[in-house]
């Protein structure tokens, strides 16, 4: 992606650093530190092209502003860590059950275990 960016004469700090696939196997990146994602949308349609020619199930290109973040604190550990269960897959079952309207994206990851 970055190369094709670069043969486009994209400017040198709009660029796609650490893309990598999440649980969900949606395809998760940042931009730049000195870019913001609406300089990034602007290139949409060279990232779509160079990502398709390495993986054709890129359909989309979209900015940060449609994902939230969720933090729960003071969870029990031993619920979702105990021995026979699925752990951080069933803590995403429960909150998307109980909250209307709620999907979870991204990978649900431990902040901290103290």
């Amino acid at each position: 992606m970055n190369r094709a960016l670069v043969q486009r004469q994209a400017p040198a700090h709009v660029r796609i650093m650490n893309a990598r696939r999440n649980a969900k196997r949606t395809l998760t990146s940042i931009k730049h530190q000195n870019a913001t994602a609406e300089m990034a949308l602007l290139y949409r349609h060279i990232i779509i092209k160079a990502g398709r020619s390495v993986d054709k199930g890129i359909i989309d290109v979209e900015g940060y502003k449609t994902w939230e973040r969720l933090k729960i604190d003071n969870v029990a550990l031993v619920r979702y860590m105990s021995k026979g269960t699925h752990g951080l897959q069933n803590i995403r079952e429960e909150i998307q059950a109980e909250n209307e309207r709620v999907a979870i994206p991204a990978e649900v990851r431990w902040l901290s275990n103290t």
